[in-house]
């Protein structure tokens, strides 16, 4: 919220007593902007377009298997050739750059 450093200050003292607490909350929820979004409750998230949202179909993919000659760093988790492996410390494999 800004301020205005301009603007006399008044002190305590000054402002009036018989202000009731409703009247102070009515002025301070008229002064401030709403922020709820316009939304039904039987909206999904499937229902709600974004600005500038790019709307994909599912991508369809074949997952092979991990290879005779690849394996899995249990460092990075990203599955290597064997040319990359560095070391093999309890059935754990860890790559070249992880181990670099």
């Amino acid at each position: 919220m800004a301020t205005d450093y301009d603007a006399p200050r008044v002190r305590e003292e000054d402002q009036p007593a018989n202000e009731s607490l409703e009247a102070l909350k009515a002025q301070r929820s008229a002064s401030t902007q709403n922020s709820a979004i316009d939304a039904d409750e039987t909206d999904t998230a499937e229902g709600l377009d974004l600005p500038g949202a790019v709307l994909e179909e599912e991508l369809q993919i074949q997952v092979i298997p991990e290879q005779q000659d690849e394996f899995t760093c249990m460092s990075c988790f990203l599955v290597r050739h064997r040319s990359q492996l560095a070391r093999e410390k309890n059935g754990n494999k860890y790559c070249k750059d992880c181990e670099g």
